[in-house]
């Protein structure tokens, strides 16, 4: 069997913010691999938070975040369950980052039903027009609107986005991540971006 040290646990626990007893389980069913354990958390975390998603969010806060320069400012609500974690400087920090994120990745929503469906149609219509312009047959055109609709998405949704801090992740795995270590359920409820020129 592997031996864990202190500083592997260590290790871990700056990469994903996870609990002391939880990161020497996951190096523990991860036979000491440090990417194996990440992904182990990871999981865990995703599972923490299916089972905490029915709970109610009444709690939570407002973070108003303006960019350098006063140019893009950001006003931002995420709920939680109770009023403790509210208060709690993770969840602080978290809402913070959600209001930062935002202000770097302008998404038109926080899911695709968000989306104006006018928008949605419209990308459908422009999607379908490239297909047949580039000569693709009839048959696959529904497919390939179909792909670059969930790029779509992906690019312009606050959940489905990569996480500017960390790529490797979207802001709904980095949420995930909170829920596991906060041990509530998060929730972003609505959020408005302002930039200067912008109608």
């Amino acid at each position: 069997m592997t031996k864990i040290s202190a500083d592997m646990v260590k290790q871990l626990r700056e990469k994903t913010g996870a609990g002391i007893m939880d990161c020497k389980e996951a190096l523990g069913e991860s036979g000491a691999d440090m990417d194996k354990a990440v992904e182990y958390l990871r999981k865990k975390g995703l599972a923490t938070a299916a089972k905490r998603a029915g709970r109610e969010m009444s709690e939570g806060l407002v973070y108003a975040y303006i960019h350098t320069g006063g140019k893009i400012g950001v006003l931002v609500e995420v709920n939680c369950e109770t009023d403790f974690v509210a208060k709690n400087e993770d969840f602080s920090e978290l809402t913070k980052n959600i209001a930062m994120h935002i202000a770097a990745s302008s998404p038109m929503g926080i899911r695709p039903e968000d989306v104006p469906p006018e928008v949605v149609e419209k990308e459908k219509e422009i999607y379908k027009a490239q297909a047949l312009e580039s000569g693709k047959p009839e048959k696959v055109v529904d497919k390939i609107v179909e792909g670059k609709l969930s790029k779509f998405f992906k690019e312009s949704c606050l959940l489905n986005q990569p996480y500017v801090r960390n790529p490797d992740i979207t802001v709904a795995d980095m949420l995930n991540e909170a829920i596991a270590k906060i041990g509530e359920n998060i929730t972003v409820r609505r959020f408005t971006r302002y930039q200067i020129g912008e109608s």
